[in-house]
């Protein structure tokens, strides 16, 4: 008689959780997905009312690996898939109120007002500054001063750090929320050296830079992909499962849920949350491992604002992929993307649909808002920005209490925390936007590659796979 396989379980149905899942699944590996919510999907949620659409959370996929295509693929969903419109690569800074567009030539840099001479100077100066060599840990801010100076940090990289992360510059940590860029200078002494040769190595590895990185979506949103890798799932993704507890023993790990249910498994995949693995009750072999000091990761509040217009009453053209805010505009938001621009189908005809984000480190208290304050506050400013008049004849707001985790300075001992837990816990692997980058396709080539390292000590540990 054939032993049973070895199986394994899957904390968290968030994108991580189900593209981990979905991949042992596809390689003949049983797996058990639990989620403490009533769906799945995580932060990607899709919301179709009044000819809108509406993103809750991401609003594309950037194909920074070939792994998302071969997900997408393996998913079947190739043909549902959307590219956004030619007219929506350009991005906009506001700059004395206005939105300005970021220049896409190194002439466009030269010309553009959105950066004074100094500014200009500063940047043309890089590659013949000498790297720093001493290791210390850098925040972004500082990082960005010493090599490009202090206006391309406040007119420029504050704006780009409140869309990415809704964070501070100040706070982040170079070498773990931008490790790329951290990473030019240690290997080729100028990030503008290291730009142009640095586009051989990614040639080669198939991996593409986030700001070239080709864009995409799908017909009914990006919650098709979540839904899609859900329903392949079937019975093998438990939603309302509370995880209680998970105790290593002789044979692997036994994990408890709050239903009362208890199940066997060879290994053990957490991709939830920060917070909910500061939560979870972890024993090794009924010692408990104390997991606390995850709860330390900063996760500030973000709203998501997504409000529809009569396109005349628009004043600004909105050709594009949206416009961010530095700090120093004293605009009560953090940027708004030109949704319907990006892709077909997301507002009614001769309407627009813009997608506005508000809070993060920047200012935590507006995200907490009452909705209607909320609301009329993000109006107010598209009001200034945009020429926006007249109500919003839609809108859907979100609030995330816990939005983006904060790779700030210091994050590093939390990485090799994460790191110590594994090595000490045979079969026990960590995995999403808490520890591999916060963007989708992070999260996706996260879930992948955790897959991947199961799957192969699975099978070097376990004759009874072929």
């Amino acid at each position: 008689m054939q032993a049973s396989r070895p199986s394994v379980a899957v904390i968290g149905a968030g994108i991580t959780g189900l593209t981990a899942a979905f991949r042992l699944r596809r390689a003949g590996i049983p797996v058990v997905l639990h989620e403490s919510s009533d769906r799945a999907g995580g932060a990607i949620r899709s919301v179709r009312q009044e000819g809108y659409l509406a993103e809750e959370g991401p609003n594309t996929i950037l194909e920074t690996s070939p792994l998302i295509a071969e997900l997408v693929r393996e998913a079947g969903l190739e043909s549902r898939v959307l590219r956004p419109d030619p007219d929506s690569e350009a991005r906009f800074l506001v700059r004395r109120g206005k939105p300005v567009a970021l220049p896409s030539s190194p002439l466009g840099f030269l010309t553009t007002p959105l950066f004074s001479p100094a500014a200009k100077l500063a940047v043309l100066r890089e590659p013949f500054l000498k790297r720093r060599t001493d290791g210390m840990e850098e925040s972004v801010a500082q990082f960005v001063t010493r090599r490009l100076g202090g206006e391309f940090l406040d007119r420029a990289v504050d704006a780009m750090v409140a869309g990415i992360y809704a964070g501070d510059p100040s706070r982040l940590s170079v070498n773990h929320a931008f490790p790329k860029l951290a990473a030019l200078e240690e290997r080729y002494g100028s990030l503008i050296h290291g730009q142009i040769l640095s586009a051989r190595d990614r040639r080669k590895s198939g991996e593409v830079a986030k700001d070239r990185a080709p864009k995409l979506s799908f017909d009914e949103g990006l919650e098709v992909l979540p839904s899609t890798l859900a329903a392949n799932l079937g019975d093998a993704l438990r939603l309302k499962s509370r995880v209680a507890s998970v105790t290593r023993s002789d044979k692997g790990w036994i994990l408890s849920t709050k239903e009362g249910l208890e199940e066997h498994h060879a290994a053990l995949i957490h991709a939830g949350t920060a917070h909910g693995l500061a939560s979870l009750r972890l024993l090794d072999r009924e010692v408990p491992v104390d997991l606390s000091g995850f709860s330390e990761i900063r996760h500030p509040p973000v709203a998501s604002v997504v409000l529809g217009f009569r396109r005349e009453d628009v004043a600004f053209p909105c050709r594009g992929f949206g416009v961010l805010v530095p700090g120093i505009e004293n605009f009560r938001i953090l940027g708004t993307i030109f949704s319907s621009s990006l892709f077909p189908n997301r507002a009614p005809a001769g309407h627009l649909t813009l997608t506005t984000y508000v809070g993060g480190e920047r200012h935590p208290e507006l995200a907490l808002l009452p909705e209607e304050e909320l609301v009329g506050a993000v109006c107010r400013d598209l009001e200034r920005l945009l020429g926006v008049r007249g109500k919003p004849t839609f809108r859907h707001v979100t609030l995330w209490r816990k939005a983006i985790p904060q790779y700030n300075l210091g994050f590093g001992h939390h990485r090799e925390a994460m790191t110590r837990l594994e090595e000490r816990l045979p079969g026990f692997h960590l995995a999403g936007h808490y520890r591999d980058g916060i963007s989708l396709a992070d999260s996706i080539v996260s879930g992948w590659k955790i897959a991947e390292r199961v799957e192969k000590s699975l099978r070097s540990g376990h004759a009874s796979y072929p």
